[in-house]
This record gives C-alpha cells, structure tokens and sequence, in this order.
C-alpha cells in the first residue's frame, strides 16, 4: 500500500509537544511506530526538547500569574460534529471583537501561549499552504482554531491522539464523551482545559469562543465548569457529513500517523465516532438550562447567514450583533469564491448503513433517509 505524504514532518501537530509528554504517549503505545514513520517519531523527539524548554520558560514567568487567573465570562462553545461546517461557524462568530479565541499559535503551541504565539503567528503568515489540506478553508493566522487540539499536546486525554496511534483507536474515543473513563483521567483533562482557557483569559481578558466537535458529546463536563455558557449546535444533513468525514481520513490524516492504518476500516471509524457523539449529545442536551442553547442548520447558515447569524445573537441572549455585522458582512464578502467538495452519490449499500446506523439524526431535523 502506498504511504501518502509519508516523508512529510512539517504538519503533524505531535512536533509541538514537550518531552515528558511525548515519552508518556509513547509508553502508553508501547513505543509501537511502524518503521515507515520512525523518520517522523525521531524528528518529533528532537523538537519535543526545545518545547520543553519553552515551556519551562513560560511556567518560571507566567505560572504564578496563570494560576491567579479566573475564567469569569462564561464561554460560548460552538457544538457540531466533525465536518458538519462548525469551522465557518467559528469564523464567524470570531469576527465579533468582544470575543477572544486561540489562534493557530496558541491551540499548536499551548505550552508557550504567552510568551512565543504572537512570533509564531507572524511566522505562520509566512507558510507558503494557506488552507487546510482535506478542502479550501482557510488557514490564516488570525483565524481561530479548536482548542481539541491543545489538550491532545497537553494532557492526551483526547480522541485525536488516535490521529497518531489508530492501532489504539477506541481506547482514545474514550476521550470525545469521557463515558466509562476513570475519574482520575477527567479531572486531569478538567485541569489541563482549565489551565489553557486561565491562559487565553489573562491574555485577552474577554469572553471566550470555543469549538471542538468533541464538545458535543461533553455537555454535562461543561456544564460543571460553567454553568452558565451557553451553547450553539449546528447540525449537516448526515449523508453529506458521512462523505466528508471519509475524505478527511483520506487526507489530512496521512500527515499525522505514526502507525500504517487499515483503510477498510475507515467506514467503521466514521459510523462509530458520529454514534459516539450523538448518543452522549441526546442524552445531556435536556441539561443545558432554557436561554443558553441554540440549534442552526447548516443550509440556513450558508444561504441566509445573517439571518441565522442575528438568530443566534438573539435566542442566546448575546449583545453587539449591530456593531458586529459590517465585519460579519466583511467576512463573508471574502467568501466569495469559495467552493466546497463536491463527492459522487454514495451507493446504495453504504447509504443502507449510514441511515440506519444514524436513523436518530435524520428524523431529528428531518433530513431525508
């Protein structure tokens, strides 16, 4: 089988942790790198070093400082699963300035949030791929990014670590609801997340706008943190979000694995992460008190995103929507070329099992089986 992008280094996001990290991921995989990525896992080994020492520089001028610090505001966490358009959402909702949200530099380098994200940023600006490999979004600096990504360097308790090791898949799933996880291993991911967001807090000092699709499945977790955020869910017609999430194995994640994937399981992963998500977000949705949840379409928010824009302001309670229109409108005028992926119709036996699989989504809102 051939290994695409298998010499590539530059972006896999592991080149970001620190040492003592990266040898407890590699001892809880029993060091289990196949030999066409042992290139990757040395250079990710040399550079965990002088992310160590970043970050001890950071703890030794900021810790004190970072654990002074109170999360106030409750965040806004945007909800939705993988490929379902929460990107878009996200971008969005950021161009309104009483919102602060970690950057590129600050969700890939959480270790030195405060003392090197601003010079990594420009350097970014530099990088010669300005969108995302597996379709056109953008990857400009000032865009915001998903804070997922910061606990998978961390603290590990995520399901993108599976990214990396998917020979250990489902022990790493564990991570997108915490269901059936040891209590010690969700308060360490309390703590970690907690520590990022009192670190993008003292640096912004605003409200905080969240997203990671894992995020839907972690209502109840979030809910103890903050009882008072609110939420916004976007929910994708599923057979489009089935296809988009398949191409995104067949692409970005070439970039990221230290073990060779078995590719006939791919429709598997898909089918079980998104009933993973759903089951947990059915179950706690009910907890979120009246006031604090939104539902949006993503066909609504793609033909008519003003109005679902103003909608969202309106059923969450949230000012400034006059004052952040023009650069919402700004924003979206940019937008203007954009074309999304466009995939052939799936054949019949894998839309047989994708309906009946996520039946529950479809009659939820009503897309058709």
């Amino acid at each position: 089988m051939a290994l695409k992008h298998r010499w590539r280094v530059d972006n896999n996001p592991l080149v970001n942790i620190t040492t003592g990290n990266w040898w407890r991921l590699l001892r809880e995989n029993r060091f289990a790198v196949d030999p066409a990525y042992w290139h990757r896992a040395a250079f990710i080994t040399v550079q965990s070093a002088f992310n160590y020492l970043e970050a001890l520089m950071e703890e030794r001028r900021w810790g004190a400082a970072v654990d002074a610090t109170k999360v106030e505001h409750p965040p806004l966490f945007i909800l939705g699963h993988w490929r379902s358009g929460t990107t878009h959402l996200h971008n969005l909702l950021a161009c309104d300035p009483q919102f602060a949200y970690p950057g590129v530099a600050e969700a890939f380098f959480p270790h030195s949030l405060l003392t090197m994200a601003d010079a990594r940023q420009r350097w970014w600006a530099r990088r010669p791929t300005k969108t995302r490999v597996m379709d056109a979004v953008s990857l400009a600096p000032h865009l915001p990014q998903e804070d997922e990504w910061a606990m998978a360097l961390t603290c590990l308790r995520s399901p993108y670590v599976a990214k990396h090791f998917p020979r250990r898949c489902h022990d790493y799933e564990r991570y997108i609801s915490f269901r059936g996880v040891p209590e010690t291993e969700l308060e360490e991911w309390k703590r970690s997340f907690m520590r990022f967001l009192k670190k993008l807090t003292l640096k912004h000092g605003r409200p905080l706008l969240l997203k990671s699709p894992a995020h839907t499945a972690r209502i109840r977790h979030l809910l103890a943190l903050f009882p008072r955020a609110r939420f916004v869910f976007l929910h994708r017609d599923p057979l489009e979000v089935f296809q988009s999430f398949r191409h995104h194995f067949d692409t970005l994640m070439w970039f990221f694995y230290l073990q060779v994937p078995d590719v006939d399981l791919i429709d598997e992963a898909v089918l079980r992460v998104y009933s993973h998500v759903f089951d947990a977000f059915f179950e706690d949705r009910g907890l979120i008190p009246p006031g604090q949840y939104h539902e949006v379409g993503f066909t609504d928010l793609e033909q008519r995103p003003i109005d679902a824009l103003s909608q969202i302001y309106e059923k969450l309670g949230l000012d400034g929507f006059a004052r952040a229109r023009p650069r919402l409108e700004a924003y979206l005028a940019t937008l203007a070329g954009y074309k999304k992926n466009r995939f052939p119709p799936l054949d019949a036996a894998r839309r047989e099992r994708v309906t009946q699989a996520w039946r529950r989504t479809f009659e939820e809102w009503g897309y058709s089986m």
